[in-house]
């Protein structure tokens, strides 16, 4: 999002210092000189924050707040007193000011209250945009997430792909989704209705292949990790797929298939048949900024799961996502918003040298503890809250060596 500042103050002089200031901690000012002259810039869908002056001639910071509020509620305005003006300001605040500083203010205390404000700023407008996405109505809105032209460019494509019926791969890092992707893809085809039928590539004889084919009849048949399918198989496939089947064959792969086949480790006829439509599905390294929105999604559902309210997520705890690279993409982010709601952030960076199996024992047995700690150690009632059956519940705990008792208060 652009860091756009409009700055009001009637002051020339004082409008020119602050815009210095911002300019070199890479903000856009905007400078207005009145309340008539920054009037056309506040609108609901600025993508900044505002920095008013109180006194000014004409309108004053207080009619700015009024108007600012009654486009955008959301919209932070930041307003800069005079020495007497406190009363004032501390009034502003109970109108819905974002916050006040004293002039003249340090450098300092207006970047801080800035990157607050833009945080805040930085949120609203995600959420608005994933809601008008979920509001278009179609599964690639509402489950392929992501704010950046590259997430934007993948539901264009899994939309375009869909409506053309043809074979599709579907290739992507180790974590990415692909399994996702191909559903969004059946959801929104001209078989939707139809049967989504999943299997894994590598244990398919040529025989079950065909028994697939016809459990999807009607839908689709998703072939998970196509790399590792067996050489018989492979030959089957492509019988199935030249003869024509009543089911859509989308395959999926973490494996450069094209340099498979070139080197005779795949069926290179196969794979020119199934690589009609690709779909290439982006790391998050390529495109950190949909970091946030799609661990604040993961937070959400992971809490609702957990039964528990969602923490606060910091700024720095964001940054600090945005700046790690996330080989295992979004199924080891999940993982880190489970632990992050469950209480346990700080072993996020251990969880990387893990398998999946290891991670996912982790959150099973952090969820164990939980529970019980909600229901004050009544092993029943919190394996109600589970969903498990009393015996499968109590075998976990013995298999985590959790006692009940410890977790009653």
């Amino acid at each position: 999002m652009m860091r756009k500042v409009l700055l009001v103050d009637d002051d020339a002089a004082v409008r020119e210092a602050l815009s210095q200031t911002l300019e070199l901690a890479d903000y856009a000012p905007v400078a207005a000189g009145s309340f008539v002259a920054a009037k056309d810039h506040i609108r609901a869908d600025f993508p900044g924050v505002i920095v008013s002056d109180i006194r000014m001639p004409g309108r004053d910071g207080f009619h700015l707040l009024s108007y600012a509020r009654d486009i955008d509620p959301d919209l932070p305005v930041i307003l800069l007193t005079g020495e007497g003006d406190i009363p004032m300001a501390v009034q502003a605040m109970g109108q819905g000011a974002f916050d006040f500083l004293e002039k003249p203010c340090a450098a300092s205390d207006l970047l801080a209250v800035l990157e607050r404000a833009f945080t805040a700023r930085r949120h609203v407008i995600e959420q608005r945009v994933m809601k008008s996405e979920l509001e278009r109505g179609d599964p690639a809105a509402r489950l392929l997430f992501g704010l950046s032209d590259q997430a934007e460019a993948l539901r264009d494509r899994v939309r375009n792909v869909a409506l053309t019926g043809a074979e599709v791969l579907v290739n992507g890092p180790p974590g990415s989704g692909i399994s996702k992707v191909a559903e969004v893809v059946h959801l929104m085809s001209a078989v939707g209705q139809g049967p989504f039928v999943k299997r894994q590539a590598s244990g398919l004889s040529p025989e079950d292949l065909a028994l697939a084919c016809e459990d999807a009849s009607g839908g689709s048949l998703f072939l998970d990790e196509v790399s590792a399918m067996q050489q018989a198989t492979q030959y089957t496939a492509l019988e199935l797929v030249e003869r024509g089947t009543d089911a859509r064959i989308i395959a999926g792969t973490t494996a450069d298939l094209s340099a498979l086949a070139s080197e005779g480790q795949f069926n290179a006829d196969l794979f020119y048949r199934l690589d009609v439509m690709r779909i290439l599905i982006p790391s998050l390294a390529e495109r950190p900024e949909d970091i946030p929105v799609i661990f604040r999604h993961y937070v959400s559902q992971a809490a609702e799961q957990a039964g528990i309210a969602e923490p606060e997520i910091t700024s720095e705890h964001l940054a600090a996502l945005m700046a790690s690279d996330w080989p295992g993409n979004a199924r080891s982010l999940m993982s880190a918003a489970m632990r992050f709601v469950l209480g346990m952030p700080e072993e996020v960076a251990k969880a990387g040298d893990l398998g999946l199996s290891e991670q996912m024992a982790q959150v099973e047995r952090s969820l164990l503890i939980a529970a019980l700690g909600r229901y004050n150690g009544k092993a029943s009632d919190a394996a109600k809250a589970l969903k498990l059956p009393r015996k499968t519940f109590y075998d976990k705990l013995a298999r985590y060596q959790i006692r009940p008792e410890d977790y009653r208060r």
